[in-house]
């Protein structure tokens, strides 16, 4: 197998993790998006939508971390993506969770309009997303991580890969997560992964580099 990914990227750092936690072969290939290497003619023949992460498997290509994740824990029988039909209902939908509510107003309306370069993202209203991120923290910290470890129950599943990675990119902004300390916690979990530090060596860069030039303040 062969992933093409950014260190840095959001959707590919559960990937990686993931990889690397199930000690699963796979060879690595860095396409650096600040350096818009994903739109080389010769990563298109690859991947046509020209994002990352892409995974080849043979002659099987494959693109979204979400899909990635759940075929990497079907091809390896992984019971981080249970196979009852409720549970695994349960990850699918925390995953989709993740994927739109808290991408969307963590992510794209608050942390990349503050980090990224003009143009990267749409012109936002930060306060719209900060109050968007608050309001889903609050729903992960009270309900989805309310006295158990992790987002779906007792077990890490994808959910908690895949929605660690989102949750994180606050850290770019020094983002304050004591008012919910589940998430807190689950955080601090999930870094205590054995994987976790290689597979956010990168991003740990891009946190330590902007250190000393954050201006927003963290709530």
């Amino acid at each position: 197998m062969k992933l093409y990914y950014d260190p840095m990227s959001t959707t590919s750092r559960p990937v990686t993790l993931f990889l690397l936690d199930q000690g699963l072969p796979v060879e690595l290939e860095v396409v650096e998006l600040f350096a818009e290497q994903h739109h080389t003619p010769e990563y298109a023949r690859i991947n046509s939508n020209q994002i990352v992460p892409f995974l080849v498997d043979g002659d099987f290509g494959l693109g979204a971390s979400s899909a990635m994740l759940k075929y990497l824990a079907e091809k390896t029988s992984s019971p981080t993506y249970p196979t009852e039909l409720k549970a695994r209902a349960r990850v699918n939908e925390a995953m989709d969770w993740f994927n739109t509510q808290v991408h969307r107003d963590l992510c794209l309306y608050f942390v990349y309009p503050q980090v990224l370069p003009p143009g990267h993202v749409p012109e936002v209203d930060l306060e719209f997303g900060r109050n968007g991120t608050r309001r889903w923290l609050t729903v992960l910290d009270r309900h989805m991580l309310a006295g158990r470890p992790y987002v779906c129950g007792d077990q890490i599943t994808l959910a908690d890969y895949l929605g660690v990675a989102h949750v994180t990119v606050a850290e770019l902004i020094d983002f304050d997560f004591s008012p919910w300390p589940n998430v807190a916690r689950w955080i601090a979990r999930m870094k205590a992964r054995p994987g976790w530090a290689a597979a956010n060596a990168g991003f740990n860069g891009w946190i330590a580099s902007r250190a000393q030039t954050i201006t927003e303040p963290a709530e």
